[in-house]
């Protein structure tokens, strides 16, 4: 079992940035892929980023290659989503998500944390 909790959610203007950051609960980290998701009011949750169980092999949506950077610290149990140019429509509620034995590709994820809110404001 693992619990996940997302903090660094806020309000950021246009062209603004923020770091979001996920903790894991338990002593096998390493043991699974990390993704961030994220859903918008009125549509379907979405895959924004994804990071290997050693940190060296990432992989991201389209709408935020180049802008989004994820990370993790093992040591720490905690996976990073660095968010710079930040756009309105990367409004929506971000979660951060655990697939065991996963593949970086993997969509399918088996622990999900609460979410955290990040609004931009244009």
């Amino acid at each position: 079992q693992v619990q996940l909790v997302e903090s660094g959610g806020g309000l950021v203007q246009a062209g603004g940035s923020l770091r979001l950051a996920c903790v894991a609960s338990g002593r096998t980290f390493t043991s699974y892929t990390m993704g961030w998701f994220r859903q918008s009011p009125g549509k379907e949750r979405e895959f924004a980023a994804a990071i290997s169980r050693s940190g060296g092999s990432t992989d991201y949506a389209d709408s935020v290659k180049g802008r989004f950077t994820i990370s993790r610290d093992n040591a720490k149990n905690t996976v990073y989503l660095q968010m710079n140019s930040l756009k309105p429509e990367d409004t929506a509620v971000y979660y951060c998500a655990a697939a065991g034995g996963a593949t970086l590709t993997t969509r399918t994820y088996d622990y999900w944390g609460q979410g955290t809110q990040v609004t931009v404001s244009s």
